[in-house]
């Protein structure tokens, strides 16, 4: 089972943070970091397009780029 770390967020058994599955939608997304998350995409984007249309590796490489 996994455990949470001292920052909430969900780990694996050997202590990783867990990544976001490609497939997890803008609307879920939306719900965890708010209403103005990829504002410009439709919610049933997966994220794996929305990483591939922005060039970013990762969420938190998009979140960065973001907020820039």
């Amino acid at each position: 089972m996994a455990s949470k770390g001292l920052d909430g967020r969900t780990r694996d058994e050997n202590g990783e943070i867990r990544h976001k599955n490609g497939a997890t939608q803008v609307r879920t997304l939306r719900e965890t970091y708010g209403e103005n998350f990829a504002p410009d995409v439709r919610s049933d984007m997966k994220l794996d397009t929305l990483l591939e249309r922005t060039g970013s590796a990762s969420l938190s490489q998009y979140l960065k780029k973001s907020r820039s």
